[in-house]
């Protein structure tokens, strides 16, 4: 597919390489090279994700120009910013980024705004470092922006079939802007358990780049067999899909990880989720004494609502995290 007014031809295969900073080095290095091998051409990760660059830069280094390259700098500040790129470019082992995108920022750069981010990523383009400019965000609002400053190439945000008509309206936006729209949380950020699903659903629409999480040869082979296949969104799959609607329509942490760290050394992410993880995948992993004892750390939140100001999504995550302790405790309960 075309990625918008980049002109950038991709695979609609993506490869997300946040999950493989949870991989050794030879593993991930084995998993890149054979999303390689698969004519899988673009590959997603960023600044934050530890060491995911530095993999994708000793796998793929000599596939150089075959490949497309987005990461992205999450640094508020120019000197930052340049500091970032900088260590983007040693680590990916190239001396260009064919996608670099502004990361989840809690604005959208503009010129003359005062932070002079958006001035740096056109200098950077101008010096030949950057080959296009993109934005990614959690916020509606700040995608909305971005989208209308007319600045912005392409748009990384949450897509999936349990993405409402705002989303959808972005995604035709996008569209009609020839904005490149990348689809980030396609499997809702590990609570969507069917893949074939979400592959059927996102590629209804031609102008969506999925960026799957990989970290399992297992699941690279899954999306790969789908791309083989294209499986069409039947009446089996839509019932799938009504079900899981059904069942997460309320608000539910989607895990990006921006409310944290907590200042009571709480992990939001996974305890703000937990009650969704036992009903949706086998129970017994998460009734260890190693969960409980993170379970039982939620109990030690002060509503400070730090966390709160940092979601994206405007979660209630203290209401979040003692529904979810006493899910989990009835789970526990019934279970001995």
């Amino acid at each position: 597919m075309r990625l918008g007014k980049t002109n950038l031809e991709v695979n609609k295969n993506g490869f997300g390489a946040l999950p493989i900073q949870r991989r050794n080095k030879k593993d991930s290095i084995e998993i890149l090279k054979r999303a390689y091998e698969n004519k899988i051409n673009f590959y997603d990760t960023a600044r934050f994700y530890s060491d995911s660059e530095e993999k994708i830069g000793k796998a793929l280094n000599d596939v150089r120009n075959k490949i497309i390259i987005a990461t992205k700098t999450g640094s508020e500040k120019e000197e930052d910013f340049w500091k970032d790129l900088e260590t983007s470019l040693k680590y990916l082992q190239t001396d260009y980024i064919d996608l670099y995108q502004f990361h989840n920022l809690p604005f959208c750069p503009k010129p003359n705004d005062g932070s002079n981010l958006y001035e740096a990523i056109v200098e950077a383009k101008s010096q030949g470092l950057i080959k296009h400019i993109g934005i990614t965000t959690h916020k509606y609002t700040i995608a909305i922006e971005a989208l209308n400053s007319g600045l912005y190439e392409t748009l990384q945000y949450p897509f999936s079939y349990l993405s409402g008509k705002s989303e959808i309206e972005l995604v035709e936006k996008c569209k009609k802007l020839d904005i490149g729209f990348i689809a980030m949380k396609a499997m809702g950020g590990g609570l969507i358990k069917n893949a074939k699903a979400s592959y059927a659903y996102i590629n209804q629409f031609s102008n969506i780049l999925p960026i799957w999480g990989i970290q399992k040869e297992e699941e690279l082979d899954e999306f790969l067999l789908y791309e083989k296949t294209k499986p069409k969104l039947d009446d089996k799959l839509k019932i799938a899909i009504d079900k899981d609607k059904e069942e997460l329509k309320k608000n539910f942490c989607r895990g990006c990880g921006y409310c944290m760290p907590c200042p009571e050394e709480i992990n939001i992410s996974m305890c703000a989720r937990m009650s969704l993880w036992i009903r949706r995948f086998p129970t017994e992993p998460y009734l260890t004494p190693k969960y409980q004892k993170i379970m039982e750390k939620t109990r030690e939140c002060v509503e400070c609502y730090l966390c709160v100001d940092n979601c994206p999504y405007e979660l209630d995550i203290p209401k979040l995290l003692r529904e979810n302790y006493n899910d989990y405790m009835n789970v526990l309960k019934n279970t001995m």
